[in-house]
């Protein structure tokens, strides 16, 4: 919990000091359980703000009326019909990182503050990204295959197209530097890849590394202008940006066609951002060297998609977030932002929604 905090950075938004008594509505259904706030959450945030009602519902069914005097939604999504139901909301705290579902015109235009929390996730991703790209660099996937069949594999191993590597002077491109891609560039800067990265605001250049990081002079950051000479350089390619209405299909036939014959594509944002057909053609001709994919057009990935069959292809099922302490640290996360909300202090992880991120 302390290296939560530890990285928690304030944003310069200070909402005014709030009068007690207060509700906040925690609702976060999800097919998968883990995404579901556990009861214990919602009882010891009770426990540690004992003048603030906390209401935890497990489903949308009563959402008109728990939301109507709510001063605070903790939610990945609302639609405009329950926003029209809240009279007192004020903030709404997304518990995911991508916080697209979100984006819609009621909450966008409205002066509710919305945060995510980014800072709980980005370590976490960072380190599956890592997992991802030695996997694919020492060819885990072929010798897992190899070990099904008791097939010493070694010389075929040897002879495989892209060939196994090593990651340190290998080039990433790093398709955004928010909190996953600023702690991906970390690790690997760490272990002596290039990082060339594109974000949407080049300007705040290498901020993942200390000012006299000796390794500063090997690493770049473009704007979006520059995606194709990022590409056409980069040995692994990591797709770590929100989705907006720029990012949607970010990576399609053109992109992909830019990118060297043996380079891997790995992707931890969404599968919006890239256009899956155009993938799975590039994948299936080896144009590209192959790819490993955490998220994808449709979830759960399709029992007949091609991508399943393809020996190119690491999938992950949209596991890269999973950690045995993800709720210790979304606890963490949101209770000091509510102490911050409390006294009037910059709330942590807040949301551009005119940008999207």
């Amino acid at each position: 919990m302390d290296d939560v905090r530890s990285r928690m950075l304030p944003f310069d938004h200070r909402p005014s000091t709030i009068v007690l008594p207060m509700k906040v509505l925690i609702v976060l259904k999800h097919r998968f359980a883990l995404w579901t706030a556990p009861d214990w959450f919602a009882e010891e945030l009770s426990s540690e703000f004992p003048d603030i009602q906390f209401v935890n519902r497990k489903n949308y069914d009563s959402i008109a009326d728990d939301i109507r005097d709510a001063d605070v939604v903790v939610s990945w999504s609302l639609n405009a019909d329950q926003l029209r139901s809240a009279q007192n909301l004020r903030w709404i705290h997304s518990t995911a990182a991508a916080i697209h579902q979100l984006m819609i015109p009621e909450i966008v235009n409205s002066n509710i503050i919305v945060t995510n929390a980014r800072s709980v996730h980005g370590p976490v991703v960072a380190e599956h990204v890592l997992a991802l790209m030695f996997a694919l660099a020492k060819r885990f996937p072929t010798a897992m295959r190899m070990q099904q069949t008791h097939n010493w594999g070694q010389e075929a191993m040897t002879r495989e197209q892209p060939p196994i590597r090593e990651l340190r002077d290998a080039t990433l491109g790093l398709i955004g530097v928010g909190s996953i891609g600023g702690h991906v560039a970390a690790i690997a800067s760490a272990i002596g890849m290039r990082v060339f990265a594109v974000r949407a605001n080049p300007q705040k250049g290498i901020d993942w590394l200390k000012a006299d990081d000796p390794t500063r002079s090997q690493h770049r950051v473009y704007g979006s202008k520059d995606l194709d000479r990022v590409l056409s350089e980069s040995d692994f390619v990591v797709i770590s940006a929100p989705v907006t209405s720029a990012t949607q299909k970010l990576i399609g036939a053109h992109a992909l066609a830019t990118m060297k014959r043996d380079a891997y594509l790995i992707n931890v944002a969404r599968g919006a951002l890239i256009d899956e057909p155009a993938l799975i053609k590039a994948l299936q001709e080896k144009s590209i060297g192959g790819a490993a994919l955490d998220v994808f057009a449709e979830e759960p990935l399709p029992a007949n998609s091609p991508l399943w069959d393809l020996d190119s292809v690491l999938i992950t099922p949209h596991s890269a977030g999973i950690a045995h302490k993800l709720w210790e640290r979304q606890y963490v996360f949101f209770s000091q932002n509510l102490r911050n909300f409390l006294s009037g202090a910059p709330l942590i992880g807040v949301v551009n929604k005119k940008a999207g991120y």
